[in-house]
């Protein structure tokens, strides 16, 4: 594909802007459309990005022959339609985490996908940032020896952005396929992407929204409303790999604890890393416990950062017709992950995959 990327961003909620901002960014992409359902707001959003065109019907944007990729920001009970769509009208897409509802819509994604040229890349952002990309360069270079033991937290005492967030028809569920789908899916991708063999997680469902509470300073969804709620407040697994490792997570959008945690570490034969709250890794040297702190531009997770070097890769492989690192198939093993979890939930039991 020569010259420019032109590029359709469908969906102009709070994500979208991440991805508008990185796209204005990257020189070789022409910003060419916006849709949105609300068609005034999409003419809003194309307007401020200097977006040519405006949609109110996303099929009205794909069947647009001067749009070569498209950004998929819409809400998750969507991604599969849409995405199908896109990939069968010929675009490149880029579609935001989870890449579905359910296995099954993940694996008509990947059918479509494989019946064509096109490109569709999971918005797995964590894999992006450069300090998970050099640490996922030591473990190949085996600096960490076999990784077989992995934590995983994402605790919010109060941060259940309501809305659609909390609506399990549009979203799937709640902490664990929002937040939780990003440490698992970074894990699993840092450990090399081990084949998931069971799964034995919780849920649960004791405080909801806690409208009740005063402190109310965390991000809300358009159409918050604390009385209606219909996810997990809390939810935990393990998950065990073909390769013997295992990974222990837990999330939360609402828990009685002291402060709200993100914490990733995993530990190997030769050494351990921690990637949240900050970059550092742990080895021996000459018999002596040594921790080492890498010396890069920013030791935590630099969101920004890292979305905007989603963005530019998702472009250079449009372009370039290359593999993205987060492709479809990796979306549909990390979604057998999820549902496992509230499937084990469900019956009360482990899950074997």
């Amino acid at each position: 594909m020569a010259g420019k990327l032109r590029v359709g961003v469908i969906g102009t909620g709070s994500i979208s802007q991440s991805h508008l901002d990185a796209y204005q960014n990257n020189p070789s992409v022409t910003l060419a459309a916006v849709c949105d359902q609300v068609g005034t707001r999409a003419a809003e959003v194309a307007k401020r990005y200097g977006a040519e065109r405006s949609y109110q019907d996303y099929r009205e944007l794909l069947a647009d022959p001067g749009i070569d990729a498209v950004s998929i920001c819409t809400w998750n009970y969507t991604h599969a339609e849409i995405s199908i769509a896109a990939i069968r009208a010929g675009k490149h897409v880029l579609v935001e985490k989870p890449l579905s509802l359910t296995v099954e819509e993940a694996l008509r994604i990947q059918e479509a996908v494989r019946a064509t040229d096109r490109i569709l890349q999971v918005g797995f952002v964590r894999r992006y940032d450069p300090n998970a990309q050099m640490l996922r360069r030591f473990a190949d270079l085996g600096e960490f020896g076999d990784l077989y033991y992995a934590k995983a937290s994402i605790l919010r005492r109060l941060g259940n952005p309501g809305g659609w967030f909390a609506d399990k028809s549009r979203s799937g569920g709640g902490p664990l396929i929002d937040i939780g789908v990003h440490v698992i899916d970074l894990v699993w991708y840092l450990m090399g992407k081990p084949k998931p063999v069971t799964v034995s997680g919780n849920t649960y469902v004791k405080l909801g929204n806690r409208a009740n509470i005063r402190e109310k300073s965390f991000y809300k969804a358009a159409d918050y409303d604390p009385s209606r709620n219909t996810v997990e407040d809390l939810a935990n697994a393990l998950i065990r790999f073909e390769n013997g490792a295992s990974l222990l997570v837990d999330v939360s959008y609402s828990l009685h604890a002291l402060k709200d945690e993100s914490i990733v570490k995993v530990f190997g034969t030769r050494g351990g890393f921690e990637v949240d709250p900050e970059v550092a890794i742990a080895t021996e040297k000459h018999d002596i416990m040594v921790n080492i702190t890498p010396q890069t531009d920013s030791r935590g997770f630099d969101f920004k950062r890292a979305f905007q070097a989603e963005i530019d890769h998702f472009v250079e492989c449009a372009l370039e017709g290359k593999e993205p690192i987060s492709p479809v198939e990796d979306g549909v093993e990390v979604m057998k992950m999820l549902r496992a979890v509230y499937e084990s939930a469900e019956k009360g039991g482990e899950v074997r995959l």
